[in-house]
């Protein structure tokens, strides 16, 4: 039986778990984001999805945040002011198109609207051509 081979590397959704979404936690509470990251990974996702929870994106002042990201010749996207309790097939149902995509660009009619609101940042794929 041969290996299927792989169409696409990985994907990666980073979520910050220390975010408070500007809320004062006791340090002995769950945090926001760490009940993000306990939705997302509760719920069902394509097998080439990755969760990982990262001590912070930086963006504390956005809410909770989380990042996609998948091989050198994907555009990477932070998206902030996701909640943590409405949000997570928002975000995986997202995840699976950008998954889904060549470059990392989920054409902007379908993206969940969300995604189209609140991108904090794009950051260009590691390969991507020096055209001038």
């Amino acid at each position: 039986m041969e290996a299927k081979a792989k169409s696409q590397p990985q994907t990666e959704l980073l979520v910050c778990v220390k975010c408070r979404r500007g809320q004062e936690i006791p340090s002995d509470a769950r945090r926001p984001g760490q009940a993000l990251y306990d939705g997302l990974t509760g719920l069902d996702r394509i097998e080439d999805l990755r969760i990982t929870p990262v001590e912070c994106l930086q963006n504390c002042d956005h809410g909770c945040t989380v990042a996609l990201r998948g091989g050198d010749s994907k555009w990477t996207y932070v998206f902030a002011n996701v909640d943590e309790m409405s949000h997570p097939e928002m975000i995986l149902m997202g995840a699976t198109q950008y998954h889904d995509s060549a470059d990392g660009v989920i054409p902007w009619r379908e993206r969940p609207e969300h995604f189209k609101r609140n991108c904090v940042a794009r950051i260009p794929p590691v390969t991507q051509s020096q055209e001038s």
